[in-house]
């Protein structure tokens, strides 16, 4: 019998559902349960084939155990050791490289030296920055946040220079960014499960938690459900996640991804409504149990994105789109460029031995 398990925190309604899914389907030798820890022994399994990760984002004891878990055949969603990885920065370099629109965004050092450092622990540091040339880059008024943050922790709105020196004081040790802000027309949160599946919701995040899908404006065109369907796809498949959201501020037309590294999504039925959360309900057991099916013990069952496996190894980014592209060219996902990078180049012909007389 493979069992899948879910941990989680304080959310209720969805994993329940999500375990009652999955034995209603009633599919030969799966189940599902809620994970228990009693022990964490070193090398040892935990039992599961699936395990689906909505907490150890906070728990660190969970994150080292799921680790532990993997290594020893669990196929975890999402990968562990990805996640621990992920930062916000990076995600929103990636996204230029793969030509998805991103508010213009820099990083900056803590205002206070991190625990354990000096001055001389910075000498590579130019001392001050080049203020002015990040401020002309990024524009007032900007947001400043956590490199790796999330759950609007730490937020600031930033009106100018002045507001930015009183609230990056308060950041003392933290890593921040200075991000432009996109005064947008619409808003787009969406589901994307297994690197495949997609929920696009509209959603008005400047509304009351409760009332936020409850957004009142015109459904979007296909045109701009095809492009965000896109950049969904590619981003998740290039970070490697298989239970992700991704929200788009649209400005003047353009879907800007604001924030797309959230692999333990909201999915409260209170939260998002009856209709969303039939959707991923239904879209995560059905995948939880294509990975359960697929799972070996004493093997890597995790998924790593095409960026991890080629562009982290030193091939170009555009290896990777070349090698998935080949599965959408004939569903009409790829764009002309990428299904010429995608056909294979013809080899050179061999040189002629020499004719010995």
């Amino acid at each position: 019998m493979k069992k899948i398990g879910i941990l989680f925190g304080q959310e209720n309604s969805f994993p329940q559902a999500f375990v009652d899914r999955i034995n209603q389907k009633a599919e030969k030798n799966i189940s599902a349960e809620f994970v228990r820890i009693d022990k964490m022994m070193q090398g040892e399994p935990l039992g599961y084939s699936v395990i689906v990760d909505r907490i150890s984002q906070d728990v660190p004891f969970y994150r080292a155990s799921l680790k532990n878990a993997a290594i020893t055949g669990t196929a975890v969603i999402n990968n562990p050791f990805w996640w621990s990885a992920d930062e916000k920065f990076f995600n929103n370099a990636l996204a230029v490289k793969l030509g998805v629109p991103v508010p213009k965004t820099v990083l900056l050092p803590s205002k206070d030296h991190p625990s354990s450092t000096s001055d001389r622990s910075f000498r590579n540091l130019a001392f001050p920055l080049n203020w002015d040339a990040i401020f002309d880059y990024v524009g007032f008024p900007a947001y400043m946040k956590p490199f790796d943050g999330g759950g609007w922790r730490d937020v600031y709105k930033i009106s100018d220079k002045d507001d930015l020196w009183e609230k990056f004081a308060e950041t003392k040790q933290l890593v921040m960014l200075l991000q432009e802000e996109i005064i947008f027309d619409d808003y787009f949160r969406c589901y994307c499960i297994g690197g495949k599946h997609v929920r696009i919701m509209q959603y008005e995040p400047r509304n009351p938690h409760h009332l936020r899908y409850e957004h009142g404006k015109a459904p979007a065109s296909k045109k701009m459900l095809d492009t965000i369907t896109k950049y969904v796809l590619q981003l998740n498949q290039y970070l490697g996640y298989d239970f992700n959201t991704v929200e788009f501020a649209v400005r003047d037309g353009i879907p800007y991804a604001i924030d797309f590294c959230n692999p333990a999504p909201d999915a409260e039925v209170t939260s998002v409504g009856q209709d969303n959360f039939e959707w991923v309900v239904e879209t995560a057991a059905s995948y939880a149990i294509q990975r359960a099916k697929a799972q070996k013990d004493d093997r890597d069952n995790l998924t790593w994105g095409e960026f991890v496996k080629t562009g982290a190894a030193g091939k170009p980014l555009i290896a990777a789109a070349a090698k998935t592209a080949k599965a959408d060219v004939s569903a009409g996902k790829v764009d002309h460029a990428i299904k010429e990078e995608a056909k294979p180049k013809k080899k050179p012909a061999a040189p002629k031995k020499a004719v010995k007389k």
